[in-house]
C-alpha cells in the first residue's frame, strides 16, 4: 500500500489542476482574434514523468521531467500557421499571436483548412477514469523495478539482468477554440519492465516482458513480469535454423497487434488523400474473412489511449474500421475529410507545434472462436512468431517482409526455438487468410489475440 505524504498530495493536486492552462489557452485565442485571425485554436499540454532503472541490484538511472507547453493555430482566409512556446511571461500571448497571424498571411493557400463544424463538437463526455491521483515516490518505483529483476534472475537458466525499470507519468491536454469549444483531460500512466539474459558467449539470448496501465492497481505484478521475461529468455536458447519454405505462420498476441497497426496506417486518411496507400480505392471491400472485426475505441474506460474528444474538439466514439471482414472507414480529421469529400471520424491528433492529423486510439482485433491450441493443432510444419525485427513493410505497395524469431511448429506442437529468419508476403494476402483465436487480452495500445496466417514465406538458410 502506498501512503501519500502531504507534499505528494499537494504535488498531485497541482498537476491535476488545469484551470491555469485553460485560462492561458483562452488568452491565446482572444489575442489571435485581436491580431486579425479569422479563426484560431490553442492547446496547452501538461506532462510529468519519473522513472528508475536498476541492473544487477543497483540503481543505474533515475529521471524526472515536468513542464507545460502551448501551441496556437491561426487561420486567415484559407491559410494557417502554427506556433508554440513554453514561455508566455509578460506580453507573450499577444506577441505569439501576432507572429502566428503574420506567418499565416504568407503561408500557401489550403482549401481544406478550418476548424471543426460546431455541430460535431463534443458538449458532454463520460468519465473514462483516466487518472490515478496517487503519485508513487521514487522509492515505490525502485521497489517495483527490484521485484521484477529479482523474479527474472530467479528463473533457472537466466545468467544476468538486462535491466528492469518502473515509471510513472501524468499528461494531458487543454483545447480552446474560437468557435466556443472548451475541454480538458488528463491521463496517468504506470509501467514496469524487465529484460533477462541467458546463455553465454555467442549463444546468449535475451527477452523481455512489460506491463503498463493508467492505474497502478491494473498493473501485472512486477514478480510476474520478471518471471515471464526469464522464462521467455530461457526458451529461446539453442535456436535452430530452418530451410526456406512456405508454411502457416502463427503470431503470438504480443506481435499480432502489429498487423492491425499496418492496416490502420494504410487506412489513415492522410495516406489515402496522398494516394500513398495500398488500400486506396478499397473502401467497402471484404479484405478479411467474414466475422473479422477491427475496432478503434477512444471511450474504453481506463484505456491506454482513451480520451473524451479529439484534437479539434470533435466528439469521439467507437469505430469498427473492419466489420464482418469489410473495410468500412478511413481514419479522418476535418481537413482530410474535406479533401476526400467525407465527414471527420473524430480521429484528429495534434502536438503543440503541428496542425491536426489523423491517428488511432485504442485498437483491437476482436477475438475469434477457436482456442490457440486448436488454431495450431492441424499444422504439420509451421512457424510461431514471438518477436519481430525491423520495419520492412511498404504501406504504398503492401509488400511485407520482417525479421522474426520464435518457435517451430511440428504436428500441432510448438517445439524448438528458431531465430534469424525472415517472413514475407503481401498484406492483402495476409489479411485475407487471417484467423484470430479466442485469447484476446487488453494489455497494449493495439491488442490482438493469437492469429494464424496461411502460406507466408519463411526465409531461412
Amino acid at each position: 500500500m502506498t501512503i501519500s505524504s502531504p507534499s505528494r498530495t499537494s504535488a498531485a493536486a497541482s498537476l491535476l489542476d488545469q484551470s491555469g492552462l485553460t485560462d492561458l489557452a483562452e488568452r491565446l485565442v482572444e489575442a489571435a482574434k485581436r491580431a486579425g485571425a479569422d479563426a484560431a485554436d490553442a492547446i496547452a499540454v501538461r506532462g510529468m514523468s519519473q522513472g528508475i532503472e536498476v541492473r544487477d541490484g543497483k540503481v543505474e538511472e533515475t529521471e524526472r521531467s515536468e513542464g507545460d507547453d502551448v501551441g496556437l493555430r491561426v487561420i486567415v482566409g484559407r491559410r494557417q500557421a502554427v506556433v508554440s512556446t513554453n514561455d508566455l511571461t509578460g506580453n507573450g500571448a499577444a506577441t505569439l499571436a501576432e507572429r502566428a497571424v503574420a506567418m499565416a498571411r504568407v503561408a500557401p493557400d489550403d482549401a481544406y483548412v478550418g476548424l471543426a463544424d460546431p455541430d460535431l463538437l463534443a458538449r458532454t463526455w463520460p468519465d473514462l477514469d483516466l487518472v490515478d491521483s496517487a503519485i508513487p515516490s521514487i522509492d515505490d518505483l525502485e521497489a517495483r523495478a527490484r521485484a521484477a529483476e529479482d523474479a527474472g534472475l530467479a528463473v533457472k537458466g537466466v545468467v544476468k539482468s538486462g535491466g528492469a525499470s518502473a515509471s510513472h507519468g501524468i499528461g494531458g491536454m487543454v483545447l480552446v477554440t474560437s468557435h466556443g469549444f472548451r475541454g480538458a483531460y488528463l491521463r496517468s500512466s504506470h509501467s514496469v519492465s524487465m529484460t533477462a539474459i541467458a546463455g553465454e558467449g555467442t549463444g546468449m539470448e535475451r527477452d523481455y516482458d512489460f506491463t503498463s496501465a493508467l492505474h497502478a492497481a491494473d498493473l501485472d505484478a512486477p514478480e510476474r513480469i520478471g518471471r515471464t521475461a526469464g522464462e521467455r529468455t530461457v526458451a529461446r536458447l539453442n535456436p535452430r535454423k530452418v530451410a526456406t519454405c512456405k508454411v502457416p505462420v502463427v503470431f503470438d498476441p504480443r506481435v499480432a497487434g502489429s498487423l492491425v497497426g499496418h492496416l490502420v496506417s494504410a487506412a489513415n486518411g492522410a495516406a489515402i488523400a496522398r494516394k500513398a496507400s495500398f488500400l486506396n480505392g478499397r473502401l467497402g471491400e471484404a479484405l478479411f474473412r467474414p466475422g473479422v472485426r477491427i475496432v478503434d475505441d477512444p471511450l474504453r474506460v481506463r484505456g491506454l489511449r482513451s480520451q473524451p474528444f479529439d484534437a479539434e474538439g470533435v466528439a469521439v466514439k467507437p469505430l469498427a474500421i473492419v466489420d464482418d471482414g469489410v473495410l468500412t472507414s478511413w481514419l479522418l480529421d476535418c481537413a482530410t475529410a474535406r479533401e476526400l469529400g467525407l465527414a471527420t471520424t473524430g480521429h484528429a491528433h495534434r502536438g503543440v507545434s503541428s496542425p491536426p492529423s489523423p491517428g488511432a486510439y485504442n485498437l483491437h482485433l476482436a477475438a475469434g472462436e477457436v482456442a490457440p491450441a486448436a488454431l495450431i493443432g492441424d499444422i504439420a510444419q509451421g512457424f510461431y512468431v514471438t518477436d519481430l525485427i525491423g520495419s520492412g513493410v511498404n504501406g504504398v505497395t503492401g509488400d511485407y517482409s520482417r525479421g522474426a524469431s520464435g518457435f517451430w511448429i511440428e504436428n500441432g506442437e510448438i517445439t524448438y526455438s528458431v531465430s534469424e529468419v525472415t517472413i514475407a508476403g503481401h498484406l492483402l494476402d495476409i489479411f485475407k487468410s487471417l484467423e484470430p483465436a479466442n485469447d484476446l487480452v487488453f494489455r497494449y495500445g493495439i491488442n490482438a489475440p493469437t492469429v494464424r496466417i496461411e502460406g507466408l514465406t519463411v526465409a531461412g538458410r
